[in-house]
């Protein structure tokens, strides 16, 4: 197991987000079995957002049909599992090339109001991490963040985190109300967190959630071309226009996979593992995938050590990548569109 900040996770968690549409989705049935086998195998940390999921006809706000897939399995197995989801991504519309305009809500009314919704959502009493999604550019951090740390005074939240946060503003919020952990994205070629926000992180006692810890499955070797050019993956720069260029980066990920005998997702989890530690950061990294299988392989990265020599060349990956990889028009929808 390990700690982020006060709170217990397993080594590797459930991104559920790709149990929804965005990459194809499943029956709500079948994503509990995926989930059910993945946590009796010791994924127990599983992570949803309010704005995961279809979205309905006419509807505005999140979408929250990710959070209510997930109710009836936390019916069954509450207590062996530590659950958290996000609030404050409050519409996300599609352009003409397919990528997201996105809105955000960050007022203190705001974050009660998400609460109480995600927890009539997921049936649940208390949610073990509560982040915000995404900073609203209007709101003060420390006014959300003051907001959220009520609801743990009022027991609906047990820890508070943030996602895509600039080093300023996690120390902002930090002084704010004790934050246990921030998510953002790293992976072996999405390290721009490593310049600002790891390392204060590691300074105040921080842990971090990666997400898209496999480069959205890039990595991991088993994607085509056609299998993505229907989701939001085909239109990025790094998996339409780059996407041969970026097949020197996944040849290093394989070359190592093949000397360990491992397979690429576990290299990249492993060598994203063993970089927290360099960083003195506790880190769980949450990939996703519609089979337990996949999970299950991927929580044999822990069991991974990697060589000093075998770091160094997937360290390699990220200064061979070609393309983008904020999925958003706008640079500021991450953290180092914001950083000074």
């Amino acid at each position: 197991m390990t700690t982020l900040g006060t709170l217990t996770a397993s080594p590797i968690g459930f991104g559920c987000m790709a149990l929804s549409h965005i990459y194809g989705g499943t029956t709500d049935a079948q994503a509990r079995r995926t989930l059910d086998e993945s946590i009796d195998a010791g994924i127990t940390f599983l992570d949803t957002a309010d704005v995961y999921g279809e979205p309905r006809a006419g509807s505005s706000g999140p979408a929250g049909t990710n959070e209510e897939m997930l109710a009836p399995l936390l019916a069954r197995r509450r207590d062996g599992v530590q659950l958290a989801t996000k609030f404050g991504i409050t519409g996300i519309t599609l352009g003409e090339d397919h990528r997201g305009q996105k809105s955000t809500d960050g007022r203190p009314e705001y974050v009660s109001q998400a609460c109480d919704a995600s927890l009539r959502r997921l049936d649940v009493e208390t949610i073990d991490l509560y982040y915000l999604h995404r900073t609203d550019p209007d709101i003060p951090i420390e006014e959300t963040v003051g907001a959220m740390a009520q609801l743990v005074t009022q027991g609906k939240v047990r820890h508070l985190g943030l996602s895509e946060v600039t080093a300023d503003e996690l120390r902002r919020a930090h002084a704010t109300a004790a934050i246990t952990a921030v998510q953002s994205e790293w992976s072996l070629w999405s390290r721009d967190v490593e310049a600002h926000v790891v390392p204060a992180c590691a300074e105040l006692g921080i842990g971090f959630v990666p997400y898209s810890p496999l480069g959205r499955g890039f990595l991991t070797g088993t994607l085509t071309p056609a299998q993505i050019a229907t989701d939001l993956r085909g239109r990025t720069e790094r998996m339409g226009a780059g996407w041969d260029a970026n097949q020197q980066a996944l040849a290093i990920v394989t070359r190592v996979a093949a000397e360990i005998g491992a397979t690429n997702a576990q290299i990249s989890l492993a060598w994203l593992l063993q970089k927290a530690e360099q960083f003195r950061v506790a880190c769980v990294p949450i990939p996703g995938s519609r089979t337990a299988s996949r999970m299950i392989e991927n929580l044999g990265s822990a069991d991974i050590d990697l060589t000093p020599t075998q770091m160094d060349l997937l360290d390699h990956i990220a200064r061979t990548v070609h393309g983008d990889h904020n999925i958003s028009d706008d640079p500021r929808w991450i953290s180092s569109g914001r950083e000074q």
